[in-house]
């Protein structure tokens, strides 16, 4: 069950990159994806990060029924790279924090649940 729902996040999560035009035809440099920095900071716009390497890592853990990762926070960083636009990106924010949820089962947005 859970990876059903992760499955369905991710293809919401690839709509909603669509649909904020922020999804790419053309693959970054090999070079680009290789980085070693959270989220790519340093070679990858966020969507960028989401698109090329997060939601294919996640497909391939999904398909192959593979263990999901037990700390999982991106609903945060979007949130983040995203101050200035808030209102634009909530549903993209909304799907991540669903997605973040999904996998550990909590809510990174909020950090009081104990």
């Amino acid at each position: 069950m859970q990876y059903q729902q992760v499955q369905i996040l991710l293809v919401q999560l690839q709509n909603e990159l669509r649909d904020l035009q922020l999804w790419q035809s053309q693959a970054p440099s090999a070079e680009a994806l290789q980085s070693t920095q959270p989220f790519a900071v340093d070679t990858l716009a966020f969507h960028q990060w989401l698109q090329f390497i997060m939601i294919p890592r996640m497909e391939n853990l999904v398909q192959a029924r593979r263990p999901l990762p037990t700390s999982m926070a991106v609903s945060p960083m979007a949130v983040q790279v995203y101050s200035g636009q808030l209102k634009r990106h909530r549903m993209l924010i909304n799907c991540l924090r669903e997605l973040d949820q999904a996998v550990t089962g909590q809510d990174p947005l909020q950090p009081d649940q104990a």
